[in-house]
């Protein structure tokens, strides 16, 4: 054998080799594409029910949606009808219930001033905006009240 042959048979022996390496790593990518493809069927089998729930889902959350909106639409409405009542009360029976206390309270006071076995009084007081201030009653020069 020549140097010729013995290099042309270590090629063949390499690329016999090379060959069968290639074929061993395009069968193990072949049976990973399987996998792959089978798992891709499988997700989405299973995605398919799950989207057509979240579908339904969302749905039936638009229709509540719709539904709260409105019940806050008309208890909006109600609240706005409350307050103009309320301020038609007040405006209406307000003024005339006043007039009707302060009456009252000067009658009281003219007929309470003439009784003669009332009790003596105690100092008087004033509410200016929400708190009470005690009148003092005039004291004579010896300091006993009038």
């Amino acid at each position: 054998m020549s140097g010729g042959e013995v290099a042309g048979i270590l090629v063949a022996v390499f690329w016999a080799i090379l060959v069968s390496f290639l074929a061993v790593a395009l069968a193990r990518l072949a049976q990973t594409l399987k996998a792959t493809t089978r798992l891709v069927a499988d997700v989405t089998d299973q995605a398919v029910p799950l989207l057509a729930d979240a579908s339904a889902t969302v749905r039936s959350a638009q229709t509540q949606l719709d539904r709260v909106d409105a019940i806050a639409s008309d208890v909006q409405e109600v609240t706005s009808n409350a307050s103009a009542l309320s301020s038609t009360v007040a405006s209406t029976f307000g003024g005339p219930l006043v007039k009707v206390a302060a009456f009252g309270y000067g009658v009281r006071r003219a007929l309470g001033g003439r009784r003669e076995d009332a009790p003596a009084r105690e100092a008087r007081r004033t509410v200016i905006v929400g708190r009470a201030v005690s009148r003092r009653e005039k004291r004579n020069a010896r300091g006993k009240r009038d």
